[in-house]
């Protein structure tokens, strides 16, 4: 559904080389669109997000509030640097289809507050819709791409998530090209989040059009809402990589739902699926437990280790109380991640042989995330006893050459050949 018009002379007119010439800008200009081309998301993002706490309800002292306290708390500093405004701080276009901010609750404007955010060295956020509404029935972006895209790239913009209310039935790949187009002619880097709700299994196409891409509806703050979710990621948790990452939505750590056990594990299998890191809570308002697992930073580098393979689901198994599971993944420096997950009703004792792991040789290094504790040298395999509704989080090397499964080895196909970083 893209179309390219190039003008041309006559055919009378034309000789052979002139069309030559036309045939070759047609190729020229079709690779520059068909891929995302902004050189970002080598590693999975990280930040705050407005909605999963505040919903409408956003203003720009929220905003700074929000700015400051990243900065004050030492979180900027650990890597959480994205300030992303959610749904409902636009209002309308005006004559020229350029968006308009809602004035009564950002009354300095989108660009002062950008300027704001970005004079705390933070970077800068905004939501819109690939359809005609946003789902808080503000003004969406289909049709309007290239005016609102120019207006985010001079609002220097950092991060736009893309929602996919209000289509009717146009395609979506469709839709989702469009911005990508009207992001890369900008010429400015602009993380670009796809939030499709994994209606069309975005995780096999999209990283020709994101950054990132949604891979199921919105999370809520409960343990049901976290499983199935986290449930969704074990097909394809290992099709995210630089680039492009699987996104299973945006952490609810610190807004009360869940016990603090269940927030550590939602924290650190979000961590390890190499999702990105988006914090949903009050940061004015943060327990000391919030900001324990939110700063865990030998947790924080499962999620940004330079290799960049997300963790996979090893096996799950039916206990005597409930199901426990364990997944892993690939790090740097032949290191591996290991999460025990006990979702049973009980303690429960969770045992995953260096055999099942697939590690040539019986020793390996062990280190307690949540702890901070070493461990020392474990022989044969790992075993602990796992609260009910928790984690234990493992990182390990081995003394001897890793050698991992098949599972862990899925090859991504990069479909932007020349990343440019601007």
């Amino acid at each position: 559904f893209f179309f390219l018009m190039i003008r041309r002379p006559p055919r009378s007119t034309q000789s052979r080389s002139s069309a030559a010439s036309d045939v070759y800008k047609r190729q020229v200009l079709l690779g520059c669109v068909l891929s995302l081309d902004n050189g970002l998301g080598q590693k999975p993002p990280m930040g705050w997000n407005s909605w999963n706490k505040f919903a409408c309800e956003i203003n720009e002292t929220l905003i700074q509030q929000t700015a400051n306290r990243l900065v004050e708390t030492g979180l900027a500093a650990l890597g959480y640097v994205y300030v992303n405004l959610d749904d409902c701080w636009q209002l309308s276009r005006d004559i020229n289809g350029y968006i308009v901010e809602d004035n009564n609750t950002f009354p300095s404007g989108i660009k002062a507050l950008s300027d704001y955010v970005h004079s705390k060295g933070l970077k800068f956020g905004l939501y819109s819709d690939a359809g005609f509404l946003t789902c808080q029935k503000r003004p969406g972006g289909l049709m309007y791409e290239r005016q609102d895209a120019q207006k985010y790239a001079e609002w220097e913009v950092d991060y736009l998530k893309y929602d996919n209310c209000y289509a009717f039935g146009i395609p979506v790949k469709w839709r989702y090209e469009r911005m990508r187009n009207a992001l890369n002619e900008t010429g400015r880097p602009i993380f670009f989040s796809m939030c499709e709700w994994g209606f069309k299994d975005p995780a096999h196409w999209a990283r020709e059009y994101g950054n990132s891409w949604r891979t199921t509806g919105d999370i809520n703050d409960t343990w049901a809402s976290f499983l199935d979710i986290l449930d969704r990621q074990v097909e394809i948790s290992h099709l995210g990589g630089p680039g492009g990452w699987n996104d299973p939505d945006m952490l609810e750590v610190g807004n009360g739902g869940m016990t603090t056990s269940e927030y550590e594990a939602h924290f650190a299998l979000w961590a390890l699926l190499k999702s990105p890191l988006l914090i949903g809570c009050d940061l004015t308002t943060m327990t000391e437990d919030t900001k324990r697992i939110l700063m865990n930073e030998e947790i924080i580098e499962l999620n940004q280790d330079d290799l960049g393979k997300p963790g996979v689901r090893l096996w799950q198994r039916q206990g005597e109380h409930g199901l426990y599971e364990v997944w892993v993944g690939e790090l740097s420096g032949n290191e591996l991640g290991v999460i025990m997950f006990n979702r049973g009703e009980e303690t429960t004792q969770i045992t995953v042989s260096y055999e099942e792991l697939k590690w040539n040789g019986q020793h390996a290094n062990v280190r307690d995330l949540y702890a901070r504790q070493d461990l020392g040298l474990v022989a044969g395999e790992l075993r602990f006893d796992v609260p009910s509704h928790s984690v234990k989080v493992l990182r390990a090397v081995s003394y001897t050459h890793l050698t991992l499964p098949t599972i862990y080895s899925v090859q991504i196909s990069v479909v932007a050949v020349s990343l440019k970083k601007k």
